[in-house]
């Protein structure tokens, strides 16, 4: 089985840059979406690094034999003490910057799945969508804590304001995820840019109705057309 990729990302209509990152690597089979945060050019220079530190990673070990889950996540802490310390040694304007970042990652007949903060990872089997991540996010867990509830979500306040970042702190925990590679299922990776302006229906709905290749291009217009107010980057990985 081989894998299709397309991915687009846009800075928005209210942001002056794009401090989203992506990566694709169909050699080592890493497909990686990460949202950087920061002043300055903080976010910008996290998301990048943190994409470039796991790309180094995957690519060649600095500890041998270690499983996809646990290669993963010794990926992951690299890049985020990499973030920290850059932001401690380097550049004062750069403190506190940090990113999420979802991947996909390819090892032998499964697919892995990675996440720190609130961008996202959705499988799309159709004509159904499914959110596979965990939003490490505030609202998220008031919503699992039952404080507020669905309907709520619109309106109330802290949106933007996650939990669990690379790089903020020098260690980081990763939630991992494995599934069976097979044949017509569709990931789809992205910033909050996407899931924070679009619903999970109109994007389920923007995969139905388009061919593979137009998808990223809809979504990104419908994020627009909903407001533009951040970053957003989409990537579907089709497994073939």
């Amino acid at each position: 089985m081989s894998l299709d990729v397309w991915c687009k990302t846009d800075k928005g209509l209210r942001r002056e840059s794009n401090q989203d990152s992506y990566l694709i690597n169909k050699d080592l089979g890493l497909f990686i979406v990460a949202d950087g945060m920061g002043g300055h050019s903080g976010g910008e220079v996290a998301s990048a690094l943190a994409v470039q530190t796991v790309e180094e990673v995957i690519k060649k070990p600095a500890v041998p034999d270690l499983s996809p889950k646990d290669l993963l996540v010794y990926a992951y802490t690299q890049a985020s003490r990499r973030i920290y310390e850059k932001a401690q040694n380097e550049n004062p304007e750069l403190m506190g910057m940090g990113t999420t970042m979802v991947l996909v990652y390819r090892s032998g007949s499964s697919l892995y799945i990675a996440n720190v903060g609130d961008s996202r990872v959705y499988l799309f089997r159709r004509p159904h969508l499914w959110q596979l991540t965990e939003d490490h996010s505030l609202v998220n867990e008031q919503l699992r804590a039952g404080l507020i509830t669905e309907e709520q979500l619109k309106t109330v306040s802290g949106k933007n304001v996650i939990t669990r970042s690379v790089g903020y702190e020098p260690d980081v925990v990763v939630d991992v995820i494995e599934r069976p590679l097979t044949r017509g299922d569709v990931f789809l990776l992205c910033s909050d840019g996407l899931h924070g302006l679009v619903i999970d229906q109109k994007i389920c709905e923007l995969l139905n109705k388009n061919t593979l290749d137009k998808v990223v291009d809809r979504c990104i217009d419908q994020a627009l057309a909903n407001g533009g107010d951040d970053n957003v980057t989409v990537m579907t990985v089709a497994v073939k």
